[in-house]
């Protein structure tokens, strides 16, 4: 599929995305990032891996003593600079997350928000091991997916996006299971608690895996 949101869905495109939610999805986006904010203190320093156009920094900022993001579109980061412009406590960085260049043990807080651990195109072995790496001893990884209760709406939520021409048209006959596919070979899976699990207990970690909202799946780590 290659960096899809980075050659046809980044910075006003990506904006867009979000400015056409329905109630119901703005009530699951808000879900998703009050239970984030629960888990970071003033005095954290956090990493959002593909913070996009800066929605979800946002409101880090606003919690956290300082706040980075990372994202592989440099459209993407130009956009959310001047989006956070007000903003001290920030610093935004094209960067691959397959390659995070931090050196070790540097965040409080490691955030893959958004379904990002399946919409990066990085094999989830090696975002995962990233992720560790980054996290200070004592440090929180979160990673967020779709609870398969949301189906329907995140259905809805593409189709809108569809329409919009933001993404490719809806292809029907593949889409089910959690996955949508689209006609311009665009795809979207999910991570299953099962599927968390197994990739957590490769690096012999159990995790800590919960449903926000019935529309947030959070696989949450512990780093020791």
């Amino acid at each position: 599929m290659g960096n899809y949101y980075s050659e046809n869905l980044s910075a006003e495109r990506l904006k867009r995305a979000y400015e056409i939610a329905s109630p119901r999805l703005n009530q699951y986006l808000e879900a998703e990032i009050e239970h984030i904010l629960k888990n970071i203190k003033s005095t954290d320093t956090v990493l959002e891996i593909g913070c996009g156009y800066g929605r979800i920094m946002k409101r880090l900022l606003s919690k956290a003593k300082k706040a980075v993001g990372i994202d592989i579109s440099s459209e993407n980061i130009r956009f959310a600079k001047e989006y956070l412009k007000d903003y001290k406590n920030v610093e935004l960085y094209q960067m691959d997350a397959s390659h995070i260049d931090f050196g070790i043990q540097v965040f409080d807080v490691v955030i893959v928000a958004q379904n990002g651990i399946s919409a990066f195109n990085i094999p989830p072995k090696i975002l995962f091991k990233e992720c560790l790496d980054i996290t200070k001893k004592g440090g929180l990884v979160l990673f967020s997916t779709y609870s398969d209760k949301f189906w329907v709406e995140r259905l809805k939520w593409f189709e809108m996006q569809a329409e919009e021409g933001l993404v490719g048209e809806i292809d029907y006959d593949k889409t089910k299971n959690g996955e949508i596919i689209c006609k311009d070979k665009f795809k979207a899976t999910t991570f299953t608690p099962d599927q968390f699990t197994i990739l957590a207990n490769n690096f012999n970690i159990l995790p800590n895996i919960i449903e926000i909202d019935k529309s947030s799946l959070f696989c949450e780590v512990k780093v020791i």
